[in-house]
């Protein structure tokens, strides 16, 4: 049975991951979002009365599938379509999470896994672990059949196909069927149970076979016609009711209590072996075709149920969110785009950004200090990885092209790792993606080559980002190299096919800050002074 809920033909992904996925992490900021969607909010009032613990289960989740990036519009829509099935119908996504989680769980306490190999060695052992088994699967898989019928209409082709393929292929004709067979051998494995009125019974074990007789009183043609579990009042071994009971039975016409002879006692636990495995292996088909279903299925659900808890963040901070669109690789239009990791480590709504990008491949943000450029990049490269794993972003609209290749490029703060000076660290890192760039990629560029003087910086700066344009890149970068940013400016003014923008943080008369980004000409200047004095004014 295949799950198929994060693509529509198959169950794993075909790709690979994105390069350098640890990079990607830390320079967007992705663990912060990584576990917001990891814990659930309980509300109160509208108010968040409580945050629950991380489940680091969902965080792997989440970082597994946002690092396979999806190639196409359509696979993007078909995880789009589910996630909006999924905000119709939160209750069954985290049941089906929950379900297959617990299920899992239990199953691990049976043995699955390497202790399976071990009970092969004691037949006995494995056949009651394979019934448990079996009714654990049936309960579980029963479970969401329910929950999928009233669940109602789903919209959705990936939730739909799901609950087709599932309700074909565990019917419920098949249902019934595996509900009684292990209705019939529970004796096998639950020799007391609790009735409803809090009472334990024993369950004892009804086998009629059909056999002929041979000479010597050897039996021929052994057939089984019926079995089945009997349950009756449970009386303490040793009680005079036990021992009451054991007398009638042995009393009964035609009858004999096996457990008054060893040989006859251990013949009758090897017919009943031999009977209840030969009924199980009629089952053997559901275990085989379920073995691996709940581990996709929680996966896959996962996944699902992330997306539901991080909406439940963006409510928290009253932050607008989209699902976006697809365009072309060389167009970049968002409304209020806000930086989603600068708001869930705040715990505050945030400045949004709004940018409107038409056959670029290059833009370059200049400006101000501390106006909010880093920012504004970080939200981008936020907003494509998120887009590219099928999930919505915070903004108001927001499209882009499809890059199957992201890298990013920040300066780095000196540590005791670094082997050699920071200019060789982040050249070294440029040329280890230069290695891995093509046509189709994407690359976000901050603060790169500052680590140098502002000359040798610029230079640097034009002839690899030169480069890079002719290999078919598209690069955002934020700089205060302003010589390189000059010199583009330069060659591309007037040319209104150049394929080049300049935006700059906007800065207000008296060197406010705004934390917006406009189109603007390349500054000559990062307005330190503004920090400086803001700084001697503060003292």
């Amino acid at each position: 049975m295949k799950v198929c809920l994060l693509y529509e033909d198959r169950e794993r992904s075909n790709e690979e991951t994105y390069y350098d996925t640890a990079s990607i992490i830390q320079d967007l900021g992705l663990k912060a979002l990584f576990l917001a969607a990891s814990r659930k909010l309980i509300m109160e009032n509208g108010e968040v009365k409580k945050v629950e613990q991380e489940d680091t289960y969902l965080m792997d989740t989440l970082r597994t599938v946002m690092m396979v990036p999806l190639h196409t519009e359509k696979e993007i829509e078909f995880r789009q379509q589910i996630i909006k099935d999924a905000f119709k119908h939160e209750d069954l996504i985290r049941s089906f999470y929950e379900i297959s989680r617990d299920t899992l769980a239990a199953w691990n306490e049976l043995g699955r896994g390497p202790r399976e190999k071990i009970q092969q060695t004691n037949p006995v052992v494995k056949l009651t672990t394979d019934i448990r088994v079996l009714q654990l699967l049936t309960k579980a898989i029963g479970e969401i059949k329910i929950l999928l019928t009233e669940a109602g209409e789903l919209s959705s082709a990936g939730l739909k196909k799901f609950k087709e393929d599932l309700f074909a292929s565990f019917s419920d004709e098949r249902e019934e069927y595996v509900k009684k067979i292990l209705g019939d051998i529970s004796f096998y494995t639950d020799r007391i149970e609790q009735s409803d009125d809090g009472k334990s019974k024993v369950i004892r074990p009804r086998i009629i076979m059909e056999s002929g007789l041979e000479d010597g009183f050897k039996f021929s043609s052994l057939k089984l016609e019926e079995v089945s579990s009997q349950s009756a009042k449970f009386y303490k071994p040793g009680s005079t009711m036990y021992k009451l009971r054991e007398f009638m039975d042995g009393r009964a016409p035609d009858t004999f209590s096996v457990t008054k002879d060893v040989r006859i006692n251990d013949q009758a636990q090897q017919l009943e072996y031999m009977v209840v495995s030969y009924l199980t292996e009629e089952l053997k088909g559901v275990m085989e075709e379920f073995r691996t279903f709940f581990d996709r299925l929680k996966f896959q659900a996962g996944f699902y149920y992330s997306a539901i808890l991080l909406r439940e963040q963006m409510k928290r901070f009253k932050m607008g969110w989209c699902f976006p669109k697809v365009c072309d690789r060389r167009d970049l239009e968002f409304c209020e785009l806000k930086e989603f990791v600068m708001a869930l480590e705040q715990r505050v709504n945030v400045v949004g950004n709004t940018c409107s990008l038409s056959n670029k491949d290059l833009l370059i943000v200049t400006g101000a200090n501390q106006g909010g450029k880093s920012t504004f990049l970080r939200s981008i490269g936020i907003a494509q990885v998120m887009m590219q794993c099928g999930l919505m972003v915070t903004a108001e609209s927001f499209s882009s092209g499809i890059f199957p290749k992201i890298f990013v490029h920040f300066t780095r703060r000196e540590d005791s790792e670094m082997n050699s000076g920071r200019l060789d660290e982040e050249l070294g890192r440029m040329s280890r993606i230069i290695e891995q760039i093509g046509d189709g990629s994407l690359i976000l560029l901050n603060e790169s080559f500052a680590t140098t003087t502002e000359k040798e910086g610029s230079v640097i700066a034009y002839d690899i980002i030169t480069a890079l344009r002719e290999a078919g890149v598209k690069i955002l970068t934020v700089t205060h190299l302003l010589s390189f940013a000059r010199r583009v400016h330069e060659q591309m003014q007037g040319n209104p096919e150049s394929g080049v923008e300049f935006f700059s943080a906007e800065r207000k008369e008296g060197g406010g800050r705004t934390f917006k980004m406009i189109r603007h000409e390349p500054e000559l200047t990062s307005f330190g002074l503004d920090l400086y004095k803001e700084i001697v004014e503060k003292g």
